[in-house]
Protein backbone atom coordinates (compact mmCIF):
# COMPACT_ATOMS: atom_id res chain seq x y z
CA UNK A 1 0.00 0.00 0.00
CA UNK A 2 2.57 2.36 1.22
CA UNK A 3 4.56 1.67 -2.59
CA UNK A 4 1.33 2.25 -4.59
CA UNK A 5 0.60 5.30 -2.66
CA UNK A 6 4.19 6.94 -3.03
CA UNK A 7 3.83 5.76 -6.90
CA UNK A 8 0.35 7.70 -7.51
CA UNK A 9 2.44 10.97 -6.52
CA UNK A 10 5.95 10.53 -8.49
CA UNK A 11 3.66 12.26 -11.69
CA UNK A 12 3.25 15.44 -9.32
CA UNK A 13 6.82 15.00 -7.75
CA UNK A 14 7.79 14.84 -11.41
CA UNK A 15 5.63 18.25 -12.32
CA UNK A 16 6.49 19.80 -8.95
CA UNK A 17 10.19 19.98 -10.19
CA UNK A 18 9.82 20.49 -13.73
CA UNK A 19 8.26 23.83 -12.39
CA UNK A 20 11.17 24.24 -10.02
CA UNK A 21 13.70 23.76 -13.03
CA UNK A 22 11.73 25.87 -15.72
CA UNK A 23 12.08 28.63 -12.79
CA UNK A 24 15.78 27.93 -12.42
CA UNK A 25 16.59 28.01 -15.93
CA UNK A 26 14.69 31.76 -16.07
CA UNK A 27 16.49 32.56 -13.24
CA UNK A 28 19.87 31.97 -14.77
CA UNK A 29 18.92 32.88 -17.95
CA UNK A 30 16.85 36.20 -17.76
CA UNK A 31 17.26 39.35 -15.45
CA UNK A 32 14.05 40.10 -13.60
CA UNK A 33 12.66 36.64 -14.15
CA UNK A 34 13.15 34.81 -10.47
CA UNK A 35 11.26 38.00 -8.51
CA UNK A 36 7.93 37.77 -6.12
CA UNK A 37 5.79 39.57 -9.09
CA UNK A 38 6.86 37.43 -12.05
CA UNK A 39 5.50 34.35 -9.99
CA UNK A 40 2.53 36.33 -8.56
CA UNK A 41 1.86 37.53 -12.52
CA UNK A 42 1.62 33.42 -13.38
CA UNK A 43 -1.57 33.33 -10.89
CA UNK A 44 -2.97 36.76 -12.14
CA UNK A 45 -2.59 35.78 -15.79
CA UNK A 46 -4.30 31.62 -14.97
CA UNK A 47 -6.43 32.32 -12.77
CA UNK A 48 -9.40 32.08 -15.24
CA UNK A 49 -7.46 28.53 -16.49
CA UNK A 50 -6.57 27.45 -13.01
CA UNK A 51 -10.83 27.68 -11.61
CA UNK A 52 -12.34 25.55 -14.89
CA UNK A 53 -8.86 23.14 -14.88
CA UNK A 54 -10.14 22.78 -11.05
CA UNK A 55 -13.62 21.16 -12.43
CA UNK A 56 -12.31 19.42 -15.05
CA UNK A 57 -10.19 17.43 -12.72
CA UNK A 58 -13.66 16.51 -11.03
CA UNK A 59 -14.38 15.58 -14.56
CA UNK A 60 -11.41 13.59 -15.01
CA UNK A 61 -11.38 11.50 -11.94
CA UNK A 62 -14.98 10.21 -12.82
CA UNK A 63 -13.39 9.30 -16.03
CA UNK A 64 -15.28 11.16 -18.36
CA UNK A 65 -14.18 14.51 -20.06
CA UNK A 66 -15.93 17.97 -21.04
CA UNK A 67 -14.85 19.93 -24.28
CA UNK A 68 -17.19 22.85 -24.25
CA UNK A 69 -15.42 24.47 -21.36
CA UNK A 70 -13.47 27.21 -23.67
CA UNK A 71 -17.00 28.19 -25.37
CA UNK A 72 -18.95 28.17 -22.16
CA UNK A 73 -16.54 30.95 -20.90
CA UNK A 74 -16.59 33.04 -23.78
CA UNK A 75 -20.63 32.80 -24.14
CA UNK A 76 -20.30 33.61 -20.46
CA UNK A 77 -18.12 36.91 -21.12
CA UNK A 78 -20.13 37.40 -23.91
CA UNK A 79 -23.58 37.43 -22.31
CA UNK A 80 -22.15 39.67 -19.42
CA UNK A 81 -20.94 42.40 -21.40
CA UNK A 82 -24.08 42.74 -23.52
CA UNK A 83 -26.39 43.02 -20.09
CA UNK A 84 -23.94 44.94 -18.54
CA UNK A 85 -24.14 47.12 -21.68
CA UNK A 86 -28.21 46.79 -21.10
CA UNK A 87 -28.24 48.23 -18.06
CA UNK A 88 -28.47 45.37 -16.34
CA UNK A 89 -27.02 45.26 -11.93
CA UNK A 90 -23.85 43.88 -11.70
CA UNK A 91 -24.19 41.41 -9.39
CA UNK A 92 -27.63 40.62 -11.03
CA UNK A 93 -25.88 39.33 -14.15
CA UNK A 94 -22.59 37.50 -12.02
CA UNK A 95 -25.14 35.14 -10.53
CA UNK A 96 -27.50 34.82 -13.68
CA UNK A 97 -24.30 33.78 -15.03
CA UNK A 98 -23.34 31.04 -12.51
CA UNK A 99 -26.47 29.97 -12.62
CA UNK A 100 -26.16 28.96 -16.28
CA UNK A 101 -23.00 27.57 -16.01
CA UNK A 102 -24.53 25.23 -13.92
CA UNK A 103 -27.51 24.62 -16.01
CA UNK A 104 -25.56 24.04 -18.84
CA UNK A 105 -23.45 21.46 -16.68
CA UNK A 106 -26.90 19.53 -15.64
CA UNK A 107 -28.19 19.46 -18.40
CA UNK A 108 -24.75 17.55 -20.15
CA UNK A 109 -24.91 15.43 -16.99
CA UNK A 110 -28.26 14.01 -17.52
CA UNK A 111 -27.35 13.42 -21.04
CA UNK A 112 -24.48 11.42 -20.68
CA UNK A 113 -25.95 9.67 -17.36
CA UNK A 114 -29.46 9.25 -17.55
CA UNK A 115 -29.20 7.98 -21.53
CA UNK A 116 -26.03 6.82 -21.78
CA UNK A 117 -24.12 8.77 -23.82
CA UNK A 118 -20.66 9.64 -24.75
CA UNK A 119 -19.13 12.54 -23.09
CA UNK A 120 -17.26 13.48 -25.57
CA UNK A 121 -20.33 13.57 -28.25
CA UNK A 122 -22.55 15.37 -25.55
CA UNK A 123 -19.75 18.05 -24.74
CA UNK A 124 -18.68 18.25 -28.21
CA UNK A 125 -22.53 19.55 -29.06
CA UNK A 126 -22.49 21.57 -25.86
CA UNK A 127 -19.13 23.31 -27.13
CA UNK A 128 -21.27 23.70 -30.61
CA UNK A 129 -24.12 24.96 -28.95
CA UNK A 130 -22.11 27.49 -26.07
CA UNK A 131 -20.18 28.75 -29.09
CA UNK A 132 -22.66 29.37 -31.71
CA UNK A 133 -25.37 30.99 -28.49
CA UNK A 134 -21.92 34.14 -28.64
CA UNK A 135 -22.77 35.31 -32.02
CA UNK A 136 -26.55 35.20 -31.18
CA UNK A 137 -25.39 37.50 -28.84
CA UNK A 138 -23.31 39.75 -31.06
CA UNK A 139 -20.94 39.18 -33.71
CA UNK A 140 -18.57 42.23 -32.44
CA UNK A 141 -16.44 42.92 -29.79
CA UNK A 142 -18.64 44.33 -26.85
CA UNK A 143 -16.56 46.11 -24.54
CA UNK A 144 -17.28 46.14 -20.23
CA UNK A 145 -17.35 49.52 -18.83
CA UNK A 146 -19.45 48.97 -15.65
CA UNK A 147 -18.08 50.63 -13.05
CA UNK A 148 -18.38 47.20 -10.93
CA UNK A 149 -16.44 45.32 -12.96
CA UNK A 150 -13.82 47.84 -14.30
CA UNK A 151 -12.85 48.43 -9.73
CA UNK A 152 -12.62 44.35 -9.70
CA UNK A 153 -10.16 44.34 -12.64
CA UNK A 154 -8.30 46.78 -11.48
CA UNK A 155 -8.49 46.20 -7.73
CA UNK A 156 -4.94 44.83 -6.11
CA UNK A 157 -4.39 43.38 -3.54
CA UNK A 158 -1.40 43.17 -1.52
CA UNK A 159 1.78 40.28 -1.22
CA UNK A 160 4.75 41.10 0.45
CA UNK A 161 6.48 43.56 -2.22
CA UNK A 162 3.75 42.40 -5.07
CA UNK A 163 0.13 42.36 -5.29
CA UNK A 164 -2.47 40.33 -6.93
CA UNK A 165 -5.72 40.54 -8.56
CA UNK A 166 -9.06 39.64 -7.04
CA UNK A 167 -9.54 36.50 -9.63
CA UNK A 168 -6.89 34.95 -7.84
CA UNK A 169 -8.50 35.52 -4.59
CA UNK A 170 -11.28 33.48 -6.06
CA UNK A 171 -9.32 30.95 -7.63
CA UNK A 172 -7.52 30.35 -4.72
CA UNK A 173 -10.93 29.77 -2.73
CA UNK A 174 -11.73 27.82 -5.10
CA UNK A 175 -8.75 25.32 -5.27
CA UNK A 176 -9.44 25.21 -1.18
CA UNK A 177 -12.52 24.20 -1.43
CA UNK A 178 -12.09 21.76 -4.33
CA UNK A 179 -9.19 20.09 -2.44
CA UNK A 180 -11.73 19.94 1.04
CA UNK A 181 -14.73 18.53 -1.35
CA UNK A 182 -12.18 15.56 -3.00
CA UNK A 183 -10.37 14.29 -0.01
CA UNK A 184 -12.57 15.21 3.14
CA UNK A 185 -15.89 14.47 2.18
CA UNK A 186 -18.83 11.58 1.04
CA UNK A 187 -19.52 12.87 -2.31
CA UNK A 188 -15.42 13.32 -3.17
CA UNK A 189 -14.66 9.69 -2.02
CA UNK A 190 -17.44 8.47 -4.26
CA UNK A 191 -16.14 10.31 -7.39
CA UNK A 192 -12.75 8.50 -6.97
CA UNK A 193 -14.79 5.53 -6.79
CA UNK A 194 -16.75 5.93 -9.68
CA UNK A 195 -13.08 6.51 -11.69
CA UNK A 196 -11.60 3.34 -10.35
CA UNK A 197 -14.00 1.63 -11.14
CA UNK A 198 -18.32 2.36 -11.48
CA UNK A 199 -19.49 -0.95 -12.16
CA UNK A 200 -18.22 -1.67 -8.72
CA UNK A 201 -18.77 1.39 -7.42
CA UNK A 202 -23.01 1.01 -8.23
CA UNK A 203 -22.56 -2.98 -6.89
CA UNK A 204 -21.36 -0.89 -3.59
CA UNK A 205 -24.71 1.11 -3.24
CA UNK A 206 -23.10 4.32 -4.41
CA UNK A 207 -24.97 7.21 -6.23
CA UNK A 208 -23.25 6.90 -9.06
CA UNK A 209 -25.46 8.67 -11.68
CA UNK A 210 -26.11 11.76 -8.72
CA UNK A 211 -22.75 11.93 -8.40
CA UNK A 212 -22.08 12.30 -11.85
CA UNK A 213 -24.53 14.85 -12.68
CA UNK A 214 -22.89 16.86 -9.69
CA UNK A 215 -19.75 16.75 -11.06
CA UNK A 216 -20.64 18.37 -14.34
CA UNK A 217 -22.89 20.68 -12.62
CA UNK A 218 -19.81 21.55 -10.60
CA UNK A 219 -17.71 22.01 -13.81
CA UNK A 220 -20.68 23.80 -15.16
CA UNK A 221 -20.25 26.24 -12.38
CA UNK A 222 -16.66 26.55 -12.35
CA UNK A 223 -16.28 27.27 -16.54
CA UNK A 224 -19.30 30.05 -15.69
CA UNK A 225 -16.77 31.57 -12.71
CA UNK A 226 -13.97 31.38 -14.94
CA UNK A 227 -16.38 32.96 -17.22
CA UNK A 228 -16.32 36.08 -14.95
CA UNK A 229 -12.85 35.97 -14.08
CA UNK A 230 -11.84 36.02 -17.80
CA UNK A 231 -14.58 39.23 -17.87
CA UNK A 232 -12.81 40.84 -15.25
CA UNK A 233 -9.71 40.02 -16.59
CA UNK A 234 -10.10 41.23 -20.31
CA UNK A 235 -13.45 43.80 -19.81
CA UNK A 236 -14.32 42.40 -23.12
CA UNK A 237 -16.79 39.79 -24.47
CA UNK A 238 -16.11 38.35 -28.10
CA UNK A 239 -17.42 35.10 -29.81
CA UNK A 240 -13.51 33.69 -30.27
CA UNK A 241 -12.52 34.22 -26.79
CA UNK A 242 -11.25 31.07 -25.03
CA UNK A 243 -10.66 29.13 -28.69
CA UNK A 244 -9.01 25.51 -27.32
CA UNK A 245 -8.95 26.50 -23.58
CA UNK A 246 -10.13 23.33 -23.15
CA UNK A 247 -7.26 21.52 -24.03
CA UNK A 248 -5.67 23.94 -21.49
CA UNK A 249 -7.70 22.57 -19.25
CA UNK A 250 -6.82 18.93 -19.90
CA UNK A 251 -3.00 19.26 -19.97
CA UNK A 252 -2.89 21.05 -16.74
CA UNK A 253 -5.03 18.72 -15.35
CA UNK A 254 -2.91 15.55 -17.08
CA UNK A 255 0.18 17.29 -16.30
CA UNK A 256 -0.67 17.83 -12.88
CA UNK A 257 -1.02 13.50 -12.38
CA UNK A 258 -4.81 13.42 -13.52
CA UNK A 259 -5.31 9.68 -15.46
CA UNK A 260 -7.28 10.58 -18.17
CA UNK A 261 -8.75 6.50 -17.35
CA UNK A 262 -10.13 8.25 -14.10
CA UNK A 263 -9.69 7.02 -10.45
CA UNK A 264 -6.69 9.22 -9.91
CA UNK A 265 -6.50 13.09 -9.96
CA UNK A 266 -5.33 15.68 -7.40
CA UNK A 267 -6.53 19.92 -7.56
CA UNK A 268 -2.85 20.71 -6.25
CA UNK A 269 -1.01 18.53 -9.14
CA UNK A 270 -3.19 20.79 -11.17
CA UNK A 271 -2.50 24.03 -9.77
CA UNK A 272 1.21 23.02 -10.73
CA UNK A 273 0.04 22.25 -14.23
CA UNK A 274 -1.62 25.57 -14.46
CA UNK A 275 1.81 27.28 -13.11
CA UNK A 276 4.09 25.29 -14.99
CA UNK A 277 2.09 26.18 -18.52
CA UNK A 278 2.61 29.56 -17.37
CA UNK A 279 6.00 29.49 -16.40
CA UNK A 280 6.48 28.02 -20.21
CA UNK A 281 4.66 31.38 -21.47
CA UNK A 282 6.80 33.29 -19.55
CA UNK A 283 10.05 31.79 -20.44
CA UNK A 284 9.19 32.30 -24.08
CA UNK A 285 8.13 35.98 -23.57
CA UNK A 286 11.26 36.59 -21.72
CA UNK A 287 12.90 35.20 -24.72
CA UNK A 288 11.43 37.71 -27.42
CA UNK A 289 12.23 36.20 -30.33
CA UNK A 290 9.87 33.05 -30.16
CA UNK A 291 6.22 33.28 -31.64
CA UNK A 292 3.84 32.37 -28.57
CA UNK A 293 2.54 29.35 -30.68
CA UNK A 294 5.95 28.05 -29.00
CA UNK A 295 3.85 27.33 -25.99
CA UNK A 296 1.32 25.19 -27.17
CA UNK A 297 4.01 23.12 -28.92
CA UNK A 298 6.20 22.87 -25.27
CA UNK A 299 2.58 22.04 -23.59
CA UNK A 300 1.86 19.58 -26.52
CA UNK A 301 5.30 17.65 -25.86
CA UNK A 302 5.13 17.77 -22.24
CA UNK A 303 1.12 16.20 -22.11
CA UNK A 304 2.41 13.43 -24.28
CA UNK A 305 5.48 12.79 -21.86
CA UNK A 306 3.29 13.01 -19.27
CA UNK A 307 0.59 10.48 -20.89
CA UNK A 308 3.45 8.16 -21.75
CA UNK A 309 4.50 8.27 -18.15
CA UNK A 310 0.43 7.35 -16.48
CA UNK A 311 0.82 4.58 -19.37
CA UNK A 312 3.64 3.11 -18.02
CA UNK A 313 2.61 3.87 -14.35
CA UNK A 314 -0.66 1.70 -14.86
CA UNK A 315 0.89 -1.02 -16.81
CA UNK A 316 3.38 -1.77 -14.05
CA UNK A 317 0.10 -1.42 -11.65
CA UNK A 318 -1.55 -3.86 -13.74
CA UNK A 319 1.55 -6.34 -13.73
CA UNK A 320 2.01 -5.94 -10.07
CA UNK A 321 -1.81 -6.73 -9.63
CA UNK A 322 -2.02 -10.21 -11.70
Amino acid sequence: MKTNLQTKFIPILITFLLLIGLFAFGSFKYTGFFSLQNFLNLLIDNAFLLITAVGMTFVLITGGIDISIGAVIAFVCMLSADLLQKGWNAAVVMVLMLVIGCAFGTGMGILITKFKMQPFIVTLAGMFLARGLCYVVSIDTIIIDNPVYVAISQSRVPIGSGFISWSVVIALVVLAAAYYILHFSKFGRTVYAIGGNEQSARLMGLPVDSTKILVYTLNGFCSALAGLVFSFYMLSGYGLHTVGLEMDAIAAAVIGGTLLTGGVGYVIGTLLGVLTQGAIQTLIMFEGTLSSWWTKIVVAALLCLFILIQRVFTLVKAKKAR
